[in-house]
């Protein structure tokens, strides 16, 4: 496996690979790596002749007042593990190496981010779509792998990559869970033992939600209320719930096609996202 960390060096690399006629499988992460990050990139090495990993955490998706500076970092251990899942090269760029000035301009996402994790985070998805084009520009995928748990930044880079014609298919992949259910997340080591205990329930309202959908409930709005009620016992706090099309991300009272449930759930020291995702039959608005 090769390490790479500069600009010029990935260029190089990307440069002989393309010159060899050989496909590129791209796993962008902000790093701290875990299995649902090995999951993606054994899905990258079934595909593609080259699996590229870039590490970066990324400050132009951190708010004022979040978790840019304590974000979890181990750069030994995620070489390592990239080592062992069979990546290639991986690129892990300083930020003075992406963001080498003062930033002239950068991706303003106009679609999809007044719902979920973009309410309540402004600027939040112009920092995923920029730090996300450069990656694209720079590593030159013909695929690039990203889990389904991050849903809203999954849609907001597949809007991005159909509105610039980039080159770039988009592939999603189902969300890594822990044996009780709780979605794999580097923020997951922030949990106290009561509260990683408790967390499984967010996966458990959504399925129970997701199941009376299936079962015939059409109306937004008391899936909503019906989800708000299996989190309101919780030892934490809600951001949001929410029941959306997919991937457009807007409302609709009489749900029918690809339909989002989705929670974003409070704990002391750590903010939890999961979604589910279902095909829902009926005439789409």
């Amino acid at each position: 496996m090769k390490i790479v960390k500069t600009v010029s060096a990935i260029r190089e690399e990307v440069r002989k690979i393309k010159a060899e006629g050989r496909s590129i499988g791209l796993v962008p992460t902000m790093g701290f790596l875990h299995e649902g990050h090995l999951s993606l990139i054994e899905a990258a090495r079934a595909k593609h002749d080259v699996v590229m990993v870039s590490i970066f955490v990324n400050p132009l998706q951190f708010g004022p007042n979040e978790d840019f500076e304590r974000y979890p970092r181990d750069l030994d251990r995620d070489e390592r593990l990239a080592r062992n899942g069979g990546v290639d090269i991986l690129f892990c760029p300083g930020v003075e190496e992406m963001y080498p000035g003062e930033t002239a301009m950068t991706i303003h996402v106009t679609k999809g981010i007044d719902v979920l994790c973009g309410a309540s985070r402004p600027g939040h998805f112009d920092g995923v779509a920029t730090v996300v084009m450069k990656l694209f520009q720079l590593t030159a995928p013909d695929e690039a792998f990203f889990g389904q748990k991050d849903a809203q930044q999954v849609a907001v880079i597949m809007n991005m990559v159909e509105t610039f014609n980039v080159p770039v298919e988009i592939i999603s992949c189902p969300t890594v869970r822990e044996e009780d259910g709780l979605a794999k997340s580097s923020r997951n080591v922030y949990l106290t033992e009561e509260e990683r205990q408790e967390a499984p329930f967010l996966y458990q309202a959504l399925q129970k939600t997701a199941e009376r959908a299936q079962a015939g409930e059409r109306s937004r709005e008391q899936l909503l209320q019906f989800l708000t009620g299996q989190l309101e016992g919780g030892s934490g706090a809600i951001d949001y719930v929410d029941v959306l099309t997919y991937p457009a991300l807007e409302q609709q009272e009489k749900l029918a096609g690809r339909i989002i449930f989705a929670v974003a759930y409070h704990y002391t020291h750590a903010r939890l996202i999961d979604n589910i995702i279902i095909e829902i039959e009926g005439e789409e608005a």
